[in-house]
């Protein structure tokens, strides 16, 4: 084996790809669409995935326990408002988005106030915010489809060339978050907390901004998630966001993430969710039922990590 090969072997990343690729290759095949149109299918929904992923990921890297369950919720509420204020029309899109997003920080931060102020524990906490959150969704948005400008809805739908617009959104935001993790001060001090708490403490970090911005950072992610899906889906719907529950922490998992914190792999998260889109659509071409499905995926999964060695070193 090259030197080149058992540097690629051993990346946290390089297992979900390859497991993708397999997939991939499987479902055009199952499918009959050909590679292409199975590729441009799992770059479409694949897109949403990668998004939640990200912000999931920045806090699971925060170390043993921390995890955002409140992740749908935030997407229901975040597409509510934004479509909400947006009204149906092309020049609400802008306030739109930035009413979406003060939202979704609000909920990280309302997250991180519950953790680290109150003491409870993260799984607790953001469950537990989750159904305030929802609440307030349906207050908001009335249980009625609040539908998207065609502007927007046009622009989470396209793909020009095969390519998926959304998809370059979600391109750019891995891009922009693996420059932070590995540049930044910030980036830096959050897989220093993930090692070891108390030394990035004694050492004179800002632990707690570090952490609390982390939730917010994750309720960010999820309410361009939220966006992004009500346009894509022609709507924002109080269900839209309940099957990104455990599909975010999967995707973190087996992209490479480490989940005794301070390793994170944004690259690792693409190769996640394109695996995770494709497997379930190839079991469903193949007509699997939903329980099927579920067990299946599930033992699929747990193959992936443990061929890519569990806990391996980077």
């Amino acid at each position: 084996m090259s030197a080149r090969l058992r540097w690629l072997v051993r990346q946290p990343w390089s297992w979900s790809f390859a497991a993708a690729i397999v997939v991939w290759l499987v479902a055009a095949v199952a499918a009959g669409q050909g590679a292409g149109g199975a590729l441009t299918a799992a770059l479409a929904f694949g897109t949403f995935y990668v998004i939640v992923g990200l912000g999931q990921m920045v806090v699971v890297t925060l170390g043993p326990g921390n995890v955002d369950l409140s992740i749908p919720s935030t997407i229901a509420l975040a597409g509510v408002i934004g479509m909400k204020v947006m009204d149906g029309s092309n020049g609400g899109i802008v306030p739109g988005i930035l009413a979406a997003l003060a939202a979704g920080a609000a909920v990280g931060l309302a997250n991180a106030g519950l953790v680290f102020l109150l003491r409870i524990p993260p799984i607790v906490a953001t469950l537990s915010a989750s159904f305030i959150v929802q609440s307030i969704a349906i207050e908001i948005g009335g249980g009625l489809l609040v539908k998207p400008p065609p502007a927007l809805a046009w622009f989470a739908t396209a793909a020009p060339l095969g390519l998926p617009l959304a998809a370059l959104v979600a391109l750019a935001l891995s891009l922009l978050v693996s420059l932070v993790l590995a540049r930044t001060i910030f980036g830096r001090t959050v897989s220093a907390i993930g090692q070891n708490r108390r030394a990035a403490r004694l050492a004179g970090l800002q632990v707690n901004l570090v952490a609390v911005a982390t939730y917010a950072l994750s309720g960010v992610l999820s309410a361009v998630c939220g966006v992004l899906l009500a346009s894509f889906s022609g709507g924002a719907s109080l269900d839209m966001g309940v099957e990104y529950l455990l599909s975010s922490i999967a995707v973190v998992v087996i992209g490479g993430t480490s989940v005794n914190g301070g390793r994170a792999s944004p690259a690792g998260v693409w190769g996640a969710a394109l695996f995770l889109f494709l497997l379930v659509s190839m079991l469903n071409t193949l007509g699997f039922g939903a329980g099927t499905r579920m067990v299946l995926t599930g033992l699929v999964i747990i193959g992936v990590i443990t061929a890519a060695g569990g806990e391996r070193a980077a």
